[in-house]
């Protein structure tokens, strides 16, 4: 087990958000723990935490250690070890919500003998005492992070034990392989012939096969946790902001007939078939008149390069103008989807230009005024980002692009391997890939892991949890 200094410290933070509300939770966790808890509360009807069962919820009051002034009125939760979410005694004072009184309370029992945690702390003791993996410990922030309920329910699948559960399955299996192949290695009497070597190397097609796989699915992974970037572009008064509130589904932008009312980026949050989508809508594309226009031109030009998709906006009313067809030459390195809109209009718009720029199959026809529209145009840009394949929501997927770069790292020795069995090279090269391999899918689940890198990502945990 990891040794770190301060892990025989008793810890203490406020667990709730800041801001008021109805409860705010401090928790407490050590050794200590429950005697510095019994410092600072008294429970009704004398007691103290030390003399009740674990898992009971206490009443009583916090009180100033120097003047036994009352702070707060509480329940307290204790959880004795090793059944809490830290394997240590746990106690989780629970007060009033507002900042003052949690930070009164917190200050109490730092003077009581604990020490204010560090961000991630009670996640990396959990980690730690084992009652978690690596792997485990991560999907807390990312359930903490979640954007979208699918990428919740994914962030739950790898918090029990699923991707670690799979990777361990396949360490079992390498570490079978290696201990033959050394086993090889060091009785060479024995030897091995060539149906012997197809039968070790199908063995590792076969997990070099599973690593592929997941690797596979952080395509999926990857777009539910981040989400995707939408820009809308187009020139003056095409119905950008319309379209903008449209795929809101409220009113967040200013719409009015009067060219260029929008003259600055705006970008607001969204859900486009359970995938969080960051929606810009920029300023139109004209000529700028003033520094305000030349800055606003300026960061549309910005957001655009760093799209993940960019809607082009034409009017099904107007015919295509000079600055439509600039556009449409600068957007070309780009990934595109042309929305012809206001096709409630009489159409003057010559939509054969903007299909042999773009294609057919990157531009959609729409109305903002009509819901069917809007909702086909969601499907449209589902499909242009996951290039028509179904995103999947519901299986094991891979997210993090730590547990990428180490499955990747993995692949290659596996591939290495399979190679050097082709080759008939000498089972001594084979053994130290599939040696690397195993330290790589360690690395994901904390068995081999560097503890400054450990410190890293607990470090990006909040304070609390």
């Amino acid at each position: 087990m990891y040794q770190y200094k301060g892990l025989e410290d008793t810890i203490a933070a406020i667990a709730t958000p800041a801001g008021q509300g109805g409860i705010g939770i401090v928790r407490i966790s050590g050794n200590e723990a429950i005697a510095v808890a019994d410092a600072v509360v008294r429970l009704q009807g004398a007691k103290t935490l030390a003399q009740c069962k674990s898992h009971t919820v206490q009443h009583g009051w916090v009180v100033n250690a120097k003047d036994k002034e009352t702070i707060d009125e509480v329940l307290v939760m204790l959880m004795k070890r090793p059944k809490s979410y830290t394997a240590e005694d746990v106690v989780e004072i629970n007060c009033h919500g507002g900042m003052t009184v949690m930070r009164a309370v917190l200050q109490t029992v730092l003077n009581a003998g604990a020490r204010l945690a560090t961000p991630g702390e009670f996640t990396k003791r959990a980690f730690l005492h084992g009652r978690m993996d690596l792997a485990q410990a991560e999907a807390v922030v990312d359930i903490i992070h979640a954007k979208t309920e699918n990428f919740l329910r994914q962030s739950h699948h790898q918090l029990k034990g699923e991707l670690s559960t799979q990777l361990n399955e396949m360490r079992e299996e390498l570490i079978k392989l290696y201990t033959m192949v050394e086993a090889l290695i060091n009785f060479p009497e024995d030897g091995i012939d060539a149906q012997g070597r197809q039968q070790i190397l199908n063995r590792i097609s076969i997990q070099e096969n599973k690593v592929i796989e997941l690797l596979e699915s952080s395509k999926s992974g990857r777009i539910l946790k981040e989400g995707i970037r939408i820009v809308l572009c187009g020139k003056p008064n095409v119905g950008k902001s319309s379209l903008l509130n449209a795929l809101l589904k409220e009113q967040r932008a200013i719409v009015t007939d009067i060219a260029g009312t929008t003259r600055d980026v705006l970008e607001e949050s969204a859900q486009i078939k359970g995938i969080p989508i960051s929606l810009v809508d920029t300023a139109g594309i004209l000529e700028p008149r003033d520094l305000i226009e030349m800055e606003a031109v300026k960061r549309s030009h910005l957001y655009i390069k760093g799209a993940d998709l960019v809607l082009l906006v034409l009017d099904h009313s107007s015919p295509l103008e000079e600055q439509d067809r600039l556009l449409m030459e600068q957007l070309k390195a780009v990934r595109v989807l042309v929305v012809i809109n206001k096709m409630d209009l009489e159409g003057r718009i010559d939509i054969s230009v903007t299909k042999a720029i773009f294609s057919q199959d990157n531009v959609i026809k729409i109305s903002t005024l009509q819901a069917q529209s809007i909702q086909a145009l969601e499907a449209r840009i589902v499909d242009v980002i996951c290039k028509d394949k179904n995103l999947d929501t519901h299986g094991l997927l891979i997210s993090n692009i730590r547990h990428i770069k180490a499955l990747e790292a993995a692949q290659e020795n596996l591939q290495s391997a399979c190679r050097l069995m082709n080759e008939n090279t000498s089972l001594e090269f084979i053994s130290e890939e599939l040696k690397g391999a195993v330290n790589q899918l360690d690395a994901i689940t904390g068995r081999n892991i560097d503890e400054d890198l450990l410190d890293r990502i607990f470090s990006e945990f909040c304070i609390g949890k």
